[in-house]
């Protein structure tokens, strides 16, 4: 009996031992004791430098990113960073985007959106979250307006030193905009962030943001007549979990029907099935860099040490190899899009998904038999 209860007694030990190096490692994680990696000291000259204007890649009155005519064509690019969270799918606003940004925001987890407006005015958008650093390079680069909702502190040191010019819903940090925001009735914090589109560009106007665009755009061709195009075709794109995106190829409208997490993305203003296409998948290395923050080297000057990669273009129901590079001593460089004869890509007028994946992360394209 005195034996039992001495094993009993230090098997209680062992117990409440791992208990504690497991709360330690906890606590470590989450505040950065571990794996924390320095940011290089931000360069207030090179972030606030000039987009890489360039020559316009596009001609006549038509967006830079889609090549598509319409009246707001020379409109300074809105981007808003949007929640790809189950609670609030499916987002709002996202069939009226000239180009979507989808990328990491934790490590082989999380995804968050940038949704970005030329053309088109939804009527609301949301639900906007806070940024991340990785979104403000990317945005910058595309001569961006950026509306978000709070963000890191990494994403707030660049802001507060009005490297771009932003809305910041939650008042936090660079242009505090809160009054240009609401939060939705019943919908759950911290997902309940909504703008009137409308509202948003009244306060970019209030604040004298230049309203014209400078983004040189992406190049395009014309698509693929229906006797050209492939009877089907399936590409997967294996975010984590219930981030993972799906596409399936119509021929009829030369266009990729989007699914997330096995379920038909729609947009919640008009129900539309969302649709581009084209649709560039950028395989970039993503690391957590302090608790749940996390970088990826996507040719940021704040902490990354790698200005290209591998990329893969779909469109006209093709797969197109190539490579994407995007200057990580230029906050507002251009992310560059090429194929394998390092000519930029062509797209097909239309909308453009840009899916940021991880290296190992599944990528796979079925073309039709």
């Amino acid at each position: 009996m005195l034996n039992r209860i001495k094993m009993m007694e230090k098997k209680s030990k062992v117990i409440i031992a791992a208990v504690l190096v497991l709360v330690i490692l906890a606590a470590g994680y989450f505040l950065g004791w571990f794996g924390n990696k320095k940011s290089n000291p931000l360069n207030l000259d090179s972030m606030k430098g000039e987009v890489d204007a360039g020559a316009p890649l596009n001609t006549g009155e038509v967006s830079p990113f889609t090549n598509l005519p319409c009246a707001n064509w020379n409109r300074r690019p809105i981007a808003v960073m949007e929640a790809a969270d189950l609670s609030v799918r499916p987002d709002s606003g996202f069939s009226d985007a000239d180009l979507v940004l989808e990328m990491p925001a934790i490590t082989a987890s999380i995804t968050r959106l940038t949704a970005v407006y030329v053309c088109n005015n939804p009527a609301e958008v949301g639900s906007i979250r806070s940024s991340r650093h990785d979104y403000i390079a990317l945005a910058a680069g595309w001569d961006a307006i950026f509306v978000h909702w709070g963000g890191s502190h990494f994403a707030g040191d660049i802001l507060n030193k009005k490297t771009i010019d932003n809305l910041d819903l939650n008042g936090s940090f660079g242009n505090k905009a809160p009054e240009c925001g609401f939060r939705k009735a019943g919908v759950p914090a911290p997902d309940n962030g909504f703008a009137k589109f409308d509202k948003l560009l009244e306060c970019a106007k209030a604040r004298n943001y230049r309203m014209e665009n400078k983004f040189s755009g992406y190049a395009h061709q014309a698509e693929a007549s229906a006797d050209q195009r492939p009877s089907g075709g399936h590409l997967r794109v294996g975010f984590a979990g219930p981030y993972a995106a799906d596409y399936d190829y119509d021929k009829a409208t030369n266009t990729y029907l989007r699914s997330w997490n096995k379920v038909a993305d729609t947009d919640a203003n008009n129900g539309k099935r969302l649709a581009p296409k084209n649709i560039a998948v950028v395989i970039a290395s993503s690391e957590q860099i302090e608790g749940q923050y996390n970088n990826v080297q996507i040719g940021d000057p704040q902490f990354d040490t790698v200005s290209e990669g591998d990329a893969f273009y779909y469109f006209n129901g093709k797969e197109i190899k190539g490579r994407w590079k995007k200057d990580k001593s230029k906050w507002a460089s251009k992310l560059f899009m090429y194929d394998e004869s390092g000519q930029e890509v062509k797209f097909v007028p239309g909308q453009i998904w840009v899916e940021v994946l991880e290296p190992g992360q599944a990528l796979k394209w079925e073309p039709a038999a």
